[in-house]
């Protein structure tokens, strides 16, 4: 799966601070590129190793939430938005996530605590339709 440094609004290449990735890839793939965005984190600026971690569960659960529930992800992206990291994940999937899944019996199914952790740790959340159809979730987690 390759990743992509970013380019900035002059075409400047080899951005740190941004990653991208297209097509299938593994939640180790986003926490990969979460990492590496961070630590270009602006000099002088403090996260702590509890903001990395929330940031690299945020990446987990989006990826595979992506995975499970939305036939597989497309892209995603990761950069710094000032004193946090904004991860980006795509899918084909136009459904909503849902704070819980129930079975047909209307029993609670195992699992569904990834959204309500991503929603916990991040300071923003948005969802939005793809004009090719899917969804892409961005989640901004506080670094400090």
């Amino acid at each position: 799966m390759p990743i992509d440094h970013g380019t900035d609004s002059l075409g400047a290449p080899d951005r740190p601070d941004r990653l991208h990735g297209d097509g299938p890839c593994r939640p180790a793939d986003v926490r990969s590129a979460v990492r590496r965005v961070c630590a270009c984190h602006t000099p002088g600026a403090f996260h702590d190793d509890a903001a990395l971690s929330d940031a690299l569960l945020v990446a987990s659960e989006l990826t595979t939430n992506a995975i499970l529930h939305g036939g597989g992800v497309t892209e995603f992206d990761v950069d710094l938005d000032g004193p946090a990291v904004r991860v980006s994940v795509s899918d084909h999937s136009d459904r909503l996530p849902v704070l819980h899944d129930f079975d047909e019996r209307g029993r609670r199914r195992v699992g569904g605590r990834g959204w309500p952790i991503v929603c916990r740790l991040s300071q923003d959340v948005r969802v939005a339709d793809l004009p090719s159809g899917g969804k892409r979730i961005t989640a901004v987690v506080p670094l400090s």
